[in-house]
């Protein structure tokens, strides 16, 4: 999960648990609050992720770059062979 997503969801717990502390002038509540929507937030994230990690999509995503991965590899293998070849052929100044 992004950094700005997360900070963003903290920040909406602190807003909403503000809003809805009983009595502003106790920080424990206030605190209570804010660390139950971090870790409902949390855990919607985690589950959020798994979820798109699993999907067939994601797997075809991983398949198409590991496939791909191989042959962008071999093309540069063989242009790394191509200007070997060219150093060798060049005069030295």
């Amino acid at each position: 999960m992004k950094a700005s997503l997360l900070l963003a969801l903290v920040c909406t717990a602190v807003l909403a648990a503000g809003a809805r502390a009983d009595v502003p002038r106790e920080p424990e509540a206030l605190v209570r609050k804010v660390q139950e929507y971090a870790q409902k937030a949390t855990a919607m994230a985690k589950t959020t992720f798994s979820m798109v990690q699993e999907s067939e999509v994601a797997q075809q995503a991983r398949q198409w770059l590991s496939d791909n991965m191989d042959l962008a590899k071999q093309r540069l293998a063989w242009l790394k062979e191509q200007l070997v070849e060219l150093w060798k052929r060049t005069p030295a100044a």
